[in-house]
């Protein structure tokens, strides 16, 4: 099983490098900008591998993790943006990706973090084995798509231009490029992304049952790690190739994306409410996701230059948030 593990790793490894660029083209080819494909289209496809562990693992009955899985995953891709900070040596790059389209998204991740909050707290409800609060993030994410764009195109603010601010300006070779071809092979490495998570899920359960660790270790801590690799790989590909919004845009749109995993896995999971089966260890996670994404937030908002050791003071405190909460996981077991 550990070999597989390792197998689809590398798969996932491979196939996030080859996506930016693909995703890049695409931004340029169809006019929608860095942040919105990046937001949507990119995260999507990034956090694809990882849909497949939680709905695998609801199918199967283990709730922790398919739940653990998906907000394990939110506070990883976020301190990844704090990685990517360190690699973006020319200012913070909260304050370089600058765009209206990605601070609206990270506020309304932080909404949709929110209602599985709500959903645990309240009394139990489920029609047909299924919370409202599942159909109401569906219904909240796909408003949220098509109000992006329109903040995209209409922009009713927009950020102070300085020297470190980096436009989304299309590469004009990329706009001759087949579009069919583009989405094409965009669809091919989103398939075997899929096929990678479906390994990881089956594996991490088998090794947490061989272990002997709790499903919501197991989840937060490897499966969402790995099923999240993409998205480190995207990011800093994304950064180093100087597509800033692309790399920002991936990781917000990626991480709203990956809270449907939760109505996706409640959708999956037949023993009732998936928010009523799972522990305070899971709601934990929920928690640190939306403290990184409100840190975040703040950061994008405040547009710091530069803050201690090069990057960001919201990165430096996201990567401590993250250390901090992997700590206490490991102790607690």
């Amino acid at each position: 099983m550990a070999g597989c593990f390792a197998a689809a790793t590398l798969v996932i490894l491979i196939l996030g490098t080859r996506l930016t660029d693909v995703a890049d083209r695409l931004a340029d080819r169809t006019g929608l900008g860095e942040a919105l494909v990046g937001g949507v289209l990119l995260g999507v496809a990034t956090s694809l591998s990882g849909t497949v562990v939680s709905v695998t693992s609801a199918l199967d009955g283990s709730a922790s993790l398919a739940f653990s899985n998906g907000i394990g995953g939110i506070a990883a891709q976020t301190a990844f943006l704090a990685l990517a900070d360190v690699v973006h040596r020319k200012a913070n790059l909260e304050h370089s990706a600058a765009e209206a389209t990605t601070l609206f998204q990270g506020a309304l991740l932080m909404v949709m973090l929110t209602l599985p909050l709500l959903a645990w707290l309240s009394p139990e409800l489920a029609v047909w084995q299924i919370h409202p609060v599942s159909v109401v993030l569906v219904a909240l994410y796909c408003v949220g798509v098509l109000t992006s764009r329109r903040v995209h195109e209409e922009p009713m603010w927009k950020p102070v231009r300085t020297r470190e601010t980096r436009e989304d300006v299309p590469d004009e070779t990329h706009k001759r490029a087949s579009l069919t071809g583009l989405l094409l092979r965009f669809s091919v490495m989103v398939v075997l992304l899929g096929l990678a998570g479906f390994v990881i899920a089956r594996s991490g359960a088998a090794l947490s049952e061989r272990l002997g660790m709790s499903q919501t270790v197991v989840g937060a801590l490897m499966t969402a790690v790995v099923t999240s690799l993409p998205e480190l790989v995207t990011t800093i590909a994304a950064v180093r190739r100087g597509a800033i919004q692309l790399a920002v845009g991936g990781i917000i749109g990626g991480n709203t994306f990956d809270v449907l995993f939760l109505s996706l896995s409640d959708f999956a999971y037949r023993d009732g409410s998936l928010y009523h089966a799972i522990g305070k260890g899971d709601v934990f996670w929920l928690g640190v996701g939306l403290l990184m994404t409100g840190i975040m937030v703040l950061g994008l908002i405040l547009r710091e230059k530069q803050g201690p050791f090069r990057i960001g003071t919201e990165s430096v405190c996201m990567l401590l948030v993250y250390a901090g909460a992997i700590a206490l996981q490991v102790q607690a077991g």
